[in-house]
């Protein structure tokens, strides 16, 4: 399985921590990643679709002239993606893009690229009964609140269509369970983390955040796992400031997607580089019976 790989921005920015552990994860799962280097951003958060939809145009037609689907790692740069593309189905819309913005550099998109988030590509693609067969250091029970965030499910009928349905709408479950965890449902696990809104309205920030990590801990979690890095910054990031809000003691570790799909295949911490967290991992890793030096 090879794919036109698209880190996105906060894998190499906010969170450098998950970039090298997609890379160690997808080498062992036998994913062929060919890194897109000459890619712009999603143009997630940019309000006008003149502006993005022409730049995920020109990554759609470098992924197609590369004759692969691209895989990403951020549910945002899924969903912003995926919008995108379904709108250059269009021919005229796409023409007129290809025409008015990639034709100088020589480009073309014919509207054929898929964009498929990692947890897709493990779910749908290599398969829950071959990642049980990697599990050499089992959850055990561990109960994980999985958190989906605001962009990988919605909206559903382009994010979990028909087809799908049946594998994307328990994807992150599912792989919890396939590594011996539990899954915990938490009732924020759809919806905004809180960190589109940090800078405008850091108040109801802190709220959503408090909220969504106390809920889990309330329904009997100890850590949660999210597939977007944006997430992952507010949730591991602003828990500490979230607990201060609230006024309640939240300590919840937040592993990204693929570093807890990593332990449980046996990569140590810090090849998972779960020393960059900072609300700390070391309860879990002692729970999975994983070393832990002072």
């Amino acid at each position: 399985m090879k794919y036109a790989f698209y880190p996105g921005c906060v894998s190499k920015g906010g969170c450098p921590e998950l970039y090298p552990a997609v890379l160690k994860v997808a080498d062992k799962l036998g994913l062929e990643l060919v890194e897109m280097e000459d890619a712009g951003c999603t143009g997630a958060g940019i309000l006008s679709r003149e502006v993005s939809d022409p730049i995920n145009a020109r990554t759609f037609a470098k992924a197609e002239a590369m004759g692969l689907p691209i895989m990403t790692i951020c549910s945002t740069c899924q969903g912003v993606m995926t919008q995108a593309n379904h709108r250059l189905k269009d021919d005229e819309y796409r023409q007129m893009i290809n025409r008015e913005y990639l034709s100088e550099e020589g480009l073309e998109y014919k509207g054929t690229t898929d964009v498929r988030h990692m947890l897709w590509a493990i779910v749908e693609d290599y398969g829950l009964d071959k990642l049980r067969d990697l599990v050499v250091r089992p959850l055990n029970g561990l109960p994980v609140a999985q958190f989906y965030g605001c962009y990988l499910k919605r909206p559903p009928e382009l994010m979990v269509p028909k087809e799908f349905a049946k594998t994307r709408k328990t994807a992150l479950e599912d792989v919890i369970e396939a590594l011996g965890g539990v899954a915990v449902k938490s009732s924020g696990r759809g919806k905004c983390c809180g960190f589109p809104i940090l800078t405008s309205n850091e108040e109801n920030s802190l709220s959503m955040c408090g909220d969504h990590t106390l809920d889990a801990k309330a329904k009997g979690a100890v850590a949660m796992v999210t597939p977007c890095p944006l997430c992952h910054l507010e949730l591991d990031g602003k828990q500490a400031d979230a607990a201060a809000h609230k006024g309640q003691e939240i300590n919840i570790p937040v592993f990204h997607l693929p570093q807890l799909v990593g332990l449980a295949m046996g990569f140590s911490p810090k090849e998972m580089n779960l020393q960059r967290h900072l609300v700390s991992t070391k309860p879990i890793e002692q729970r999975l019976g994983v070393e832990v030096k002072a």
